[in-house]
């Protein structure tokens, strides 16, 4: 560590955060590495070391031989403002060497505000924010996550971009570089030939016209381009690498405990969510590895948590044969164990109280909409019997506290529908009053509502987002109806949501203006201490952008959108047929009752698909 990094360390909030040295962290001898590659999350080291996907790649990375992966997360604002004054680029944590030394610039992005963090860290870098102006092999800039499913408003500033899941494909690419660099390629060269690795999205190689009316014309692909770009995945979980010595932080993050990931996808098809559709098929561990794997992260790593995570996890057929394993190890080791992401229909009130003998936490449970219709606009797949008869069984086994997640603005919602969500919260509570074991400490029911955001690659990707305004006035509405001391409700402020929208289903015309709000001092977005919405309207203004066309206009069917040479596995077809029984208020049942004709299974090599 530098001189200057340690003088300035004392003067910082969590300088732990900087540092590096954990337990677990990898470090090599530079004389054995041929490629150094920069990982970057762009957000805190609390948020990104929580972050599994992250936890992975920089594990499968550093497997390879003459590879030598290091972390780097986005400082936070006395921290960067402490770099800038003392012109202090960026460093990686293992070895505290600037960014711009490394051969390989990765970044993950999960979060559309989180763009404002990509160009800052590169700015603190020192490394030119256009792709066109990186000359030479030397510090290509790539990225990977959810957000790369329309890659479009970053296309200025990444060499490319891997879609999908990445535990072969990093290796692949990786060792392209390896190879490139040994035989001295230009950076030409490199791309023509990345892009022949299944899952690689060279934007440079694609050309956007557009209409007069500002609507995509035509995505027109150059250099012997596919028109389209199939994102990867991982088929066998069993047999992919998982990260056994996770890195243990010397600091308190967000997610402070094990992950274990039972299964990826999901089998639900709720029609607003992106990672339900972008992550299908669904591929499962078995309970057999997930034991093992569980068994050895807790005894390298010392957590005294664990969690069980995926996108839906009470609904993994392994559970109950899985925690009868962990729960009796998890007991005598005096680990906790957690099953976050419950549904209210397949609720477990005995696995609950075996999970939670010591202290019964909250449930949370995300109903999204007040009313039957709109539960089945949206293909909930959940009954208000199911939610009340949950509720019942969790009062009677001591619960008292109970979070309840809705959203405003949904396709079709009407004021009835906003006043439904008060009518179930009262029905909630008078299922405590009659089936509470536990009434000496009262109820408390937090109720949270977000602002509606279309996202690519849902049957919902087409619809308007409803204004700020209307927002808030449905947001009023609701708050007007609750009248019980019981009940604590929040709400999303609009501005970051919308910004949220204007990004998921952006075009290339956006990245002057993530540029112009950067240069505004817009940073760390995804932070209620540094957001600042006039940073991005007048980013808007100053490059001619209304942001109402990319929210409340909508998409036409027929319209060219902008992640369209993206490829998820799910057919477009098959997200019309599902916005069309939104709108008849019809549910598609999940995957276990029978397939729907998705697409996704076409991307499993040993299943026949026919869809």
């Amino acid at each position: 560590m530098t001189e200057l990094i340690q003088r300035i360390l004392p003067t910082v909030q969590k300088p732990a955060r900087y540092t590096g040295g954990e337990f677990n962290e990898i470090k090599k001898n530079l004389e054995d590495v041929r490629v150094r590659v920069a990982f970057c999350f762009p957000d805190t080291y609390e948020i990104g070391m929580s972050n599994l996907g992250m936890r992975i790649l920089y594990g499968v990375m550093n497997e390879m031989d003459g590879v030598w992966c290091e972390r780097v997360f986005a400082p936070w604002g006395d921290m960067d403002a402490a770099m800038r004054a003392h012109n202090l680029p960026l460093w990686a944590l293992e070895s505290q060497s600037p960014v711009k030394d490394f051969d390989m610039v990765a970044f993950t992005i999960g979060y559309e505000m989180a763009y404002s963090n990509v160009l800052n860290m590169m700015n603190l870098a020192g490394i030119p924010l256009h792709a066109k102006d990186r000359q030479g092999l030397k510090g290509i800039v790539f990225a990977g996550g959810v957000c790369t499913f329309n890659p479009e408003p970053l296309a200025d500033f990444f060499d490319f971009f891997s879609l999908g899941e990445g535990e072969e494909s990093t290796v692949e690419i990786v060792a392209l570089y390896d190879r490139a660099k040994s035989e001295n390629w230009s950076k030409e060269q490199f791309l023509q030939e990345v892009a022949k690795i299944p899952g690689v999205y060279v934007p440079s190689f694609y050309r956007h016209e557009y209409n007069e009316d500002g609507t995509l014309k035509a995505i027109v692909p150059l250099n012997g381009a596919p028109e389209k770009i199939t994102k990867r995945i991982i088929e066998n979980l069993d047999e992919a690498y998982w990260p056994v010595k996770m890195i243990v932080p010397s600091t308190e993050i967000v997610h402070d405990r094990a992950n274990l990931e039972v299964f990826r996808g999901c089998i639900r098809g709720c029609r607003f969510c992106q990672a339900g559709f972008s992550c299908r098929p669904v591929r499962k561990k078995s309970p057999e590895v997930l034991y093992r794997q569980a068994v050895e992260t807790m005894e390298d790593s010392g957590h005294n948590e664990i969690t069980l995570s995926s996108l839906s996890t009470s609904d993994y057929r392994g559970l109950k044969e899985l925690t009868d394993e962990l729960i009796p190890y998890c007991e005598a080791h005096k680990i906790n164990l957690s099953v976050p992401s419950l549904r209210a229909d397949n609720f477990s009130r005995e696995l609950m109280e075996k999970l939670q003998t010591v202290r019964k936490s909250g449930l949370t449970f995300a109903p999204e909409a007040g009313t039957q219709r709109l539960r089945d606009v949206i293909n909930k797949n959940l009954t208000e019997d199911e939610i009340l008869n949950t509720c019942a069984q969790a009062f009677e086994g001591g619960w008292n506290n109970v979070k309840l997640y809705f959203m405003l603005g949904l396709p079709t919602e009407t004021d009835e529908d906003v006043l439904g969500i008060a009518e179930l919260v009262y029905k909630v509570i008078q299922a405590w009053k009659e089936h509470a074991t536990n009434k000496k400490r009262g109820l408390r029911v937090h109720v949270a509502t977000a602002y509606f955001v279309p996202k690519p690659h849902t049957p919902f990707q087409w619809e308007k987002q409803i204004t700020p305004e209307e927002y808030l006035r449905r947001c009023r509405l609701l708050k007007s109806h609750f009248y019980s001391k019981s009940i604590e409700y929040n709400y999303h402020a609009p501005d970051l949501s919308r910004l949220e929208a204007v990004f998921a289903r952006g075009d290339r015309r956006l990245g002057p203006v993530i540029e112009a709000a950067v240069a505004r001092g817009a940073k760390l977005d995804g932070w209620d201490e540094y957001f600042n919405y006039s940073y991005w309207f007048d980013a808007l203004n100053e490059c001619g952008i209304d942001p109402e066309f990319y929210t409340t206009r909508g998409y036409g069917e027929a319209e060219v959108l902008p992640w369209d040479t993206i490829d998820v596995g799910v057919r477009k077809g098959f997200l019309l047929r599902e916005r069309n029984r939104a709108y008849e208020a019809k549910v598609t049942p999940d995957c276990r009752e029978g397939c729907a004709g998705c697409g996704a299974n076409c991307l499993l090599k040993e299943v026949e698909c026919d869809a």
